[in-house]
């Protein structure tokens, strides 16, 4: 899909964009489920998490109408530019539907950790192992510094974020946190099942420093945590959160949500749209930095 520059350490990454606010345009970010969104600015298309089979009882599954436009390559879900992954959990991650996404769209290109990788691999028949061309790699360790695949028209920026449960559960998955440039304009990050103790990102801090995201998706629970607020407020400084991986059991209406989710903006509905302009906060989150 498009020509592969340079895999770069942190040392290496340059903010190179100090393009005003005012002229950065309206990200729009169309929800799928869970952890699962589009994000679209003027002409690029990149997908978080989009398909999966597992809602653990849990979670929100993909909705058929969007699954079905997806594998149809419809309007609005037509022309993805790119896929990632942040781990191969079952409420995150289905080979199967992601291979059968790649046939459909010639033009994507995946982005996964390695376990996600050979998962999709184990079920890459001779048919299609033309495919794997299109999936890229990110095999990062816990401390290994953060990598850069530099592209035209994407920048992608991936670290190691434990998932949460650390220290004592669910260390050997590989959730990788995306810091994702479209058009040399607006950046969005997805944290995947991020773990909101401040330890993984204070090792970090210069990476965190050098670009701040228009858009932040973390998972819910940095929101009702002092340690995933400071986290957001002090380390990832977005301009605005959208909170993903909601449980079906926390409701839509805010004021009916538990207390301490009041405030922020959730993802709650399967085929909810946003549209972001840069800078914009909660009230919470301001709250939070003071």
């Amino acid at each position: 899909m498009r020509k592969w520059l340079s895999l770069l350490s942190l040392c290496a990454v340059v903010n190179t964009f100090g393009q005003s606010p005012a002229l950065i345009p309206t990200v729009s970010v169309n929800y799928v489920a869970n952890a699962g969104l589009m994000v679209t600015q003027e002409d690029m298309k990149v997908l978080f998490d989009p398909l999966f089979r597992n809602s653990y009882g849990h979670y929100e599954l993909p909705p058929k109408a969007i699954k079905a436009a997806l594998f149809a390559n419809t309007p609005p879900w037509d022309g993805i530019d790119a896929v990632f992954i942040s781990h191969y959990h079952g409420d995150h991650f289905s080979p199967e539907d992601i291979l059968r996404l790649l046939v459909a769209q010639p033009g994507v290109h995946l982005y996964a950790p390695s376990q996600a990788v050979t998962g999709l691999q184990a079920i890459t028949g001779i048919e299609n192992k033309s495919i794997l061309k299109r999936v890229t790699t990110v095999e990062l360790a816990y401390g290994d510094e953060p990598v850069t695949l530099d592209l035209e028209g994407l920048l992608i920026e991936a670290v190691r974020i434990p998932h949460s449960g650390w220290p004592t559960t669910r260390n050997e998955v590989e959730n990788i946190a995306w810091r994702v440039t479209l058009n040399q304009t607006t950046t969005v990050l997805h944290m995947g099942d991020a773990d909101p103790n401040d330890v993984h990102f204070a090792r970090d801090a210069e990476y965190w420093d050098i670009r701040q995201p228009h858009v932040a998706f973390p998972p819910y629970w940095f929101f009702n945590s002092r340690f995933g607020l400071e986290v957001l407020s002090k380390r990832v400084k977005p301009g605005h959160s959208i909170g993903v991986h909601v449980p079906k059991s926390i409701a839509d209406d805010p004021l009916k949500r538990p207390h301490d989710l009041r405030g922020y903006d959730l993802f709650t509905e399967p085929g909810e749209i946003r549209k972001i302009s840069p800078k914009q906060r909660s009230k919470a989150e301001l709250k939070a930095e003071r």
